[in-house]
């Protein structure tokens, strides 16, 4: 069965994006790089709510990002994407597939094809959807060394208890540390 992994950037006080939605925040250098390649190439889809898809589909296949990150702009412009929005009329993003209905049927049939991980990208309120339905399996949450003193939480409506286990630390140059997390079943090896 395929995974899907949650991956956002926080500040240090809990924010994934600051009171004016800003994310000039985020520590993006040569070393967090390296590491998103090494993610991209682990996963074959790439999952979206409208925000951050919108966000991601003005940016990447621009010529500046082609330019700036050719790998990681090939890689985000070529993997299929999944925009699950009741909103969105079109996606001219290639490799797009718009998702109306059901996000916990469209995900449990995703994660019973065959393939790779697949990720979502910020998407908070998606995040927030599959969490409540028990569909993410890894939480990489990377906290920046920045305090914004407001804006949006992370997992921001989930009102119960969500038991993790730590998976891993990896601890970047700049300060950032990514934190990846399992769902805590109670199961043990």
């Amino acid at each position: 069965m395929r995974n899907v992994i949650f991956q956002m950037m926080i500040s240090l006080d809990g924010f994934f994006e600051g009171p004016d939605k800003e994310l000039d925040w985020h520590v993006v250098d040569e070393e967090f790089i390296s590491y998103a390649a090494d993610l991209l190439n682990t996963v074959d889809t790439i999952l979206f709510g409208r925000v951050t898809y919108e966000m991601m589909a003005d940016y990447w296949p621009t010529p500046g990002a082609i330019a700036g990150n050719p790998f990681i702009a090939g890689r985000m412009n070529t993997l299929p994407k999944i925009v699950f929005s009741p909103t969105l009329d079109k996606a001219e993003w290639q490799n797009t597939t718009i998702v109306e209905g059901n996000i916990g049927e469209a995900v449990t049939k995703l994660k019973q094809q065959p393939g790779k991980s697949m990720v979502i990208f910020g998407s908070s309120d998606l995040a927030v959807a599959l969490t409540k339905l028990g569909l993410i399996d890894e939480y990489r949450i990377i906290v920046n060394p920045v305090v914004l003193g407001g804006g949006k939480a992370l997992l921001l409506g989930i009102n119960e208890r969500l038991k993790l286990k730590l998976a891993d630390v990896k601890t970047f140059s700049s300060g950032t540390v990514l934190l990846s997390y399992h769902p805590d079943t109670g199961e043990h090896a």
